[in-house]
């Protein structure tokens, strides 16, 4: 005859249920102090509830627990044993949460699949989650991240094809739809610790002329000068790093009335973000508040319109149409042309080249080497929080 094996993770399992039953067994409802006192005293559970007025099987519920102690309850049970009601009501209180809490981390543990789903360790290691390998510490912490009371509630606002009143897209057909909301969902409690002010749409606009220096002079602060500039035209920027299975450049959104800029540096040099930043610009600009834009996921709903617009706006910004045909026409160029262009239009050079790689006029291997990479610029924006003092 074979025996039946199980696995260490079934093992686990039914050790973690096995605990979880004998917490629940060792729980004392209030009730046990009513019996005791009853016990002490010599009154029978039948005279109890004829001085409460109430059934006597309503008072062995209560006794067993089946039945919660209420502030009516509470005061009944003074008047009859001499002990006061708030004693009664805080030991319902705690009994209840108490049981709430094992049956909940009972309800988590049939939801593992869930949590292990994500980037944990990713998460842990950026500080979004706590450092612990605890699963049910991680599923609470997991739940408490989204702001939400259940995976179902997580499952109908990212998931679902229906809309959601608290994300407009869903992302049931991407890759990871757990990596790429955990990403969102930071970027959103960056945007809530940074103070900007009124959302402005006129003076944004007009901001981008500033940006645009700030993009050609690239001063060592020029992403804290960025992010200040945005938080006094009333747009939220943050820096979130990418997590594995949630490749994304940048996204675009309103939350709760404040729109956010997220960038991830995922491109690494200065030609992809800064037209990423003006990208995402246009977005606001251009578009409605209840539009939703992911770039470079797979999966979701796009609208080619309204991204080409959005490319058209940046691409122009940054090198006008006569700019680029400047250009153009001075071909074959030089380094210290490329660098003379640079400066007459207030343009990064590496801008430059990057404009010239996409339209395949030169080679990718061609002039990388204008473009300058601020992956770790990006990562330190994402670990710190600024804050608009203007």
């Amino acid at each position: 005859m074979k025996l039946k094996t199980t696995t260490s993770k079934q093992t686990k399992t039914n050790n973690m249920a096995t605990t979880l039953e004998i917490a629940k067994s060792l729980l004392s409802p209030p009730g046990d102090t009513i019996q005791e006192h009853l016990d002490f005293i010599g009154m029978s559970q039948a005279e109890l509830a004829e001085r409460m007025g109430r059934p006597k099987e309503k008072i062995n519920d209560l006794i067993k627990g089946r039945e919660p102690i209420t502030v009516p309850t509470a005061f009944q049970l003074e008047n009859v044993l001499g002990i006061a009601a708030s004693f009664w009501l805080n030991s319902e209180k705690s009994y209840r949460k108490e049981l709430y809490e094992l049956n909940l981390q009972e309800e988590l543990e049939k939801q593992y699949d869930w949590l292990d789903a994500f980037p944990v360790n990713q998460m842990r290691k950026f500080g979004w989650l706590p450092n612990t390998r605890e699963k049910y510490i991680l599923m609470d912490s997991l739940l408490k991240f989204f702001c939400v009371a259940s995976t179902d509630e997580w499952k109908r606002i990212y998931v679902d094809e229906e809309v959601s009143v608290a994300f407009k897209i869903s992302l049931a057909h991407t890759q990871s739809p757990h990596a790429i909301s955990a990403w969102l969902r930071k970027g959103e409690i960056q945007a809530k610790e940074i103070d900007i002010a009124e959302f402005d749409k006129k003076k944004f606009k007009e901001a981008l002329a500033e940006i645009k220096e700030l993009a050609f002079l690239m001063h060592d602060d020029f992403i804290q000068q960025l992010q200040n500039i945005c938080a006094k035209c009333g747009v939220a920027l943050v820096f979130t790093q990418n997590l594995s299975k949630a490749p994304i450049s940048g996204a675009t959104r309103w939350f709760h009335n404040k729109p956010i800029i997220q960038l991830s540096g995922r491109f690494r040099t200065n030609d992809h973000f800064w037209f990423t930043f003006f990208h995402e610009a246009a977005h606001i600009i251009l578009h409605g508040k209840k539009d939703i834009f992911l770039e470079n996921v797979e999966g979701t709903e796009i609208d080619q319109e309204k991204e080409e617009e959005a490319n058209a706006f940046a691409a122009k910004l940054l090198l006008t149409e006569n700019e680029l045909k400047q250009i153009i026409d001075a071909a074959p160029l030089t380094e210290e042309m490329i660098h003379q262009f640079a400066n007459n239009f207030r343009t990064p050079a590496g801008v430059i080249i990057g404009r010239l790689q996409h339209l395949k006029l030169i080679p990718f291997h061609i002039g990388n080497g204008f473009r300058q990479k601020l992956i770790c610029l990006i990562i330190i924006a994402a670990n710190r929080c600024q804050h608009y003092t203007g």
